[in-house]
């Protein structure tokens, strides 16, 4: 058994089982385990392959650290400027929206920088929606199972400041290519979004303008490839559209506005 505070024995198993960041990795696993035994599990699931989040039992997301479980998608870093995004579109919303929640890491972090909000977490998957019924709890809001719109309560209707929609953007056909953690250890429904990787958030962008409150915007991630035919699914659903891009944290965020008037209902 692997001795609670042996830093190099640590280190020593997840480079051998090609951890590039062993280092820190090991330092957030010692600071994290409780007991010796407790320990060993984490370094044999982190050397088995697990993500270091599910390890860990938390994930750092804009600030926050974030409650993250086995077969919950892990947020991701790149996705803090779809966050910092949303906050600079709609800095004053009133009513906030996680879509494809997965652990409800950006509904807890536009929460948390807005303030007093009305927060609503929606995913398909069971597991994901329990962890971000926790995540959320501190900011009052309240989660809910079910397939994109169809999971919110109607009253939301015409109400929604920032609709915030983690979709999954990987092609069908790429998933395979994805690294193990992810393709091994988080929901296909997260990862895969259909034959050009866009099913999904084309299916948001249609139903976005019948939810959003005049003024109010969606958010979306996608990839470089994808954001031309992204911004046109936007526009076609009769949304003001413009892609926001961070080289610095390889992500591009399309964001879509109801206009104040004459936006069609597309829901």
């Amino acid at each position: 058994m692997l001795p609670l505070t042996d830093t190099t024995a640590v280190v020593s198993a997840l480079r051998a089982a090609g951890c590039v960041f062993a280092e820190d990795e090991a330092d957030l696993i010692l600071a994290t385990a409780r007991t010796p035994g407790e320990l060993a599990v984490m370094v044999d699931r982190r050397a088995a392959g697990q993500p270091l989040e599910h390890v860990l039992g938390w994930a750092g997301f804009h600030g926050l650290r974030v409650l993250v479980e086995p077969g919950v998608f892990v947020p991701r870093r790149r996705t803090e400027f779809l966050v910092d995004q949303a906050l600079a579109q709609a800095p004053d919303a009133s009513v906030v929206v996680d879509l494809c929640c997965g652990s409800g890491a950006v509904g807890a972090a536009l929460a948390a920088a807005l303030g007093d909000t009305e927060l609503h977490a929606a995913d398909i998957e069971p597991a994901a929606v329990d962890c971000a019924r926790r995540n959320i709890a501190p900011y009052g809001g309240h989660a809910h199972l079910g397939d994109l719109f169809d999971a919110l309560p109607t009253a939301l209707r015409g109400r929604i400041g920032i609709l915030a929609a983690n979709v999954p953007y990987v092609p069908s056909g790429e998933v395979g290519l994805l690294p193990a953690e992810a393709r091994d250890h988080e929901p296909l429904v997260a990862l895969d979004g259909g034959g050009d990787g866009l099913d999904v958030l084309r299916r948001v962008a249609a139903g976005a303008p019948g939810w959003l409150a005049p003024g109010g915007c969606v958010l979306v991630e996608t990839s470089e490839l994808q954001a031309a035919a992204a911004v046109e699914a936007f526009t076609d659903a009769g949304l003001t559209a413009r892609l926001a891009v961070s080289e610095e944290m390889y992500a591009n965020v399309v964001i879509g506005v109801r206009d104040v008037i004459g936006v069609r209902d597309a829901s």
